[in-house]
């Protein structure tokens, strides 16, 4: 297990550096002067070449790029162009939005993905089965966008079911945990309550549909060999029911690997939430990135980009370790 653990890990650390050269580089890549971008465009020459001396811009880019690398060990993201203030500051500020949408949506996905890939499983050729395979496809092919879009004009324009944007209406609960359903729970205020969950039922449900498919494939193909197992037969056989079969044997044996789509759920989230949070007004770090993009703020960018890749990698590290210590023959897999 060790042997594993040190393995994955040296596999994070060539990952994260890999992202580290690859933002550096898009960043001396882009058009214009970031000395210049700090400083304004009406700023004298005097402070531009000022900025340009103490962000080391001046420096030949393997020196550059050592100091930007020893930032980031430090957990130092700059200071963003726009605000004046540290860019993981601002991100963190921003992340228990973002974080409520992702538990949010992962949690619709596996509510309605897990009974649905059972039934698929089950009834082979059936319309569950074929649901399956149609949402897989289009989650998978689907842009989080264009699906937030068609929910805000069927469940807002034409039924006025819920909220387009925004996390709250009117005066939100006592910031706590920075999770405004949780919040209001913890005031005691059922009114903000439903009020935090009107507004998130749309953006939580655009993310959900991009990764319910893929829940409820996976699932489906996981039952389908769990239940020509000889126990499945032998319970039968017992004179068990077939919903105690299915439910409380087949399927605690047969969801192991959501360990890993838990994982890959999480993981596609965090870049699916900058454009969902952006189509629903959803003051998140991903709108908050978005807002950057248009502001040219590239510490924010970067800083972003860093952060998420990180986010992605040791996600699927710690899924890797999980897997492994339910199922020992991981462990040698790719050894």
């Amino acid at each position: 297990m060790l042997a594993f653990v040190l393995r994955r890990s040296a596999l994070l650390v060539v990952v994260l550096l890999g992202v580290s050269l690859l933002t550096f580089s898009i960043s001396h890549l882009a058009p214009g002067d970031p000395a210049r971008m700090i400083a304004g465009p009406q700023a004298a020459p005097e402070a531009v070449e000022k900025i340009r001396l103490d962000l080391g811009l001046d420096q030949p880019l393997w020196r550059q790029y050592a100091l930007y690398l020893g930032k980031l060990v430090r957990f130092d993201l700059g200071v963003s162009n726009v605000s004046g203030k540290p860019v993981l500051d601002e991100i963190a500020r921003r992340a228990p939005a973002s974080l409520e949408l992702m538990g949010a949506g992962l949690l619709i996905a596996l509510a309605a993905g897990i009974p649905l890939g059972v039934r698929a499983a089950l009834r082979r050729g059936g319309f569950a089965d074929r649901a399956v395979s149609g949402l897989a496809v289009g989650g998978a092919a689907m842009p989080a966008f264009w699906l937030g879009l068609i929910l805000i004009l069927v469940f807002y324009r034409e039924l006025a079911w819920f909220p387009a944007s925004g996390r709250f209406t009117g005066p939100p609960p006592q910031a706590v945990t920075g999770f405004l359903t949780l919040d209001s729970l913890i005031a005691g205020d059922w009114r903000a309550f439903r009020i935090a969950c009107a507004h998130l039922a749309l953006p939580s449900l655009s993310l959900a549909l991009l990764d319910l498919g893929l829940v409820a494939r996976l699932v489906r193909n996981q039952m389908r060999g769990v239940m020509e197992q000889e126990y499945i037969r032998t319970a039968r056989a017992a004179g068990l029911g077939e919903t105690t079969v299915v439910w409380r044997h087949a399927l605690r044996n047969g969801l192991s690997p959501m360990i890993t789509v838990v994982a890959a759920s999480l993981a596609s989230m965090l870049y699916g939430s900058v454009s969902v949070e952006a189509v629903f007004g959803w003051s998140g770090a991903g709108q908050f990135v978005v807002d950057s993009i248009f502001n040219l703020d590239f510490p924010v960018i970067m800083g972003f980009a860093v952060l998420t890749s990180g986010a992605y990698v040791i996600v699927n590290l710690l899924a890797d370790l999980a897997y492994a210590a339910v199922d020992p023959r991981a462990r040698t897999a790719g050894a």
